[in-house]
């Protein structure tokens, strides 16, 4: 008899440790994820999503068709890729990312076509706590930087996409508007300078960018322009290419996506 209790105590036990831990996400205030870091847990988001084009980071990953499960198969995703002077300020480079789904720690653009509402992700994910930041450098040396937010951010001196006008991707300086900053699961810009630039988006199709490997052997020499159509690198080898700075290129007139 004592022999049955100790096993059936060792199998409740056993079931204890097995059940997964329950993380609900704060998408206002934040939510500390230390006790969580590394750990499958019951993920529970409530997040309120805007018709047009809102901006995403989670310390989890969602599949394309979690994605297509939650906002609709019409839903939109795209990611900063790289930057680039322009006459009038910055264009910002997204490309369609979608088929690749959310990675845990990384902003994103996410277009939903409903209506405005609260949306509901509930998966068993691993949980990485980390940083949202993905960060490009300009040729005149500006260093623009989106970054998901952790908790609840004041918005001075930083660029968001306003619920009231986003129906195109339009970064403006949210210091200059009465807004209440960033709420955690958001995102932002920052530029180094700390100065007020327009900023631009540019999308990219998927499969509008390709490799340097599909149009031209390594050891060909080719000229490099960045986006907006100015000479980086004159008859380099295309292997050195992908040695490029991260960001979008011009060679033998088609579109280069160096990561």
């Amino acid at each position: 008899m004592k022999k049955m209790m100790v096993i059936a105590a060792m199998a409740a036990l056993s079931l204890g440790a097995m059940a997964q831990e329950k993380l609900t996400l704060s998408t206002y205030n934040g939510t500390n994820l230390t006790r969580y870091d590394g750990k499958v847990c019951d993920v529970t988001v409530n997040r309120y999503i805007f018709n047009g084009w809102n901006t995403v980071a989670l310390p989890f990953s969602l599949s394309e068709q979690e994605l297509n499960d939650v906002f609709g198969t019409d839903c939109r995703l795209e990611r900063l890729v790289s930057a680039e002077d322009n006459a009038q300020g910055i264009t910002l480079n997204f490309a369609d990312c979608k088929q690749s789904g959310i990675q845990a720690n990384t902003p994103y653009m996410l277009y939903y076509t409903g209506e405005n509402g609260n949306k509901k992700i509930a998966k068993q994910a691993e949980v990485a706590k980390g940083q949202a930041v993905l960060t490009f450098t300009t040729q005149s040396g500006e260093v623009v930087t989106m970054e998901g937010a952790q908790q609840h951010t004041d918005g001075q001196n930083l660029y968001g996409v306003l619920a009231r006008d986003n129906s195109e991707v339009r970064f403006v300086a949210v210091g200059n508007e009465a807004t209440s900053g960033f709420y955690a699961t958001r995102c932002y810009i920052r530029l180094s300078s700390g100065t007020t630039k327009q900023l631009t988006a540019n999308h990219l199709a998927s499969g509008e960018a390709t490799s340097i490997n599909a149009i031209a052997r390594q050891d060909e020499l080719v000229d490099v322009y960045n986006a907006t159509g100015a000479k980086v690198a004159s008859q380099i080898p295309a292997r050195q290419v992908n040695a490029l700075n991260s960001g979008l290129y011009i060679v033998k007139g088609q579109k280069i996506l160096v990561k």
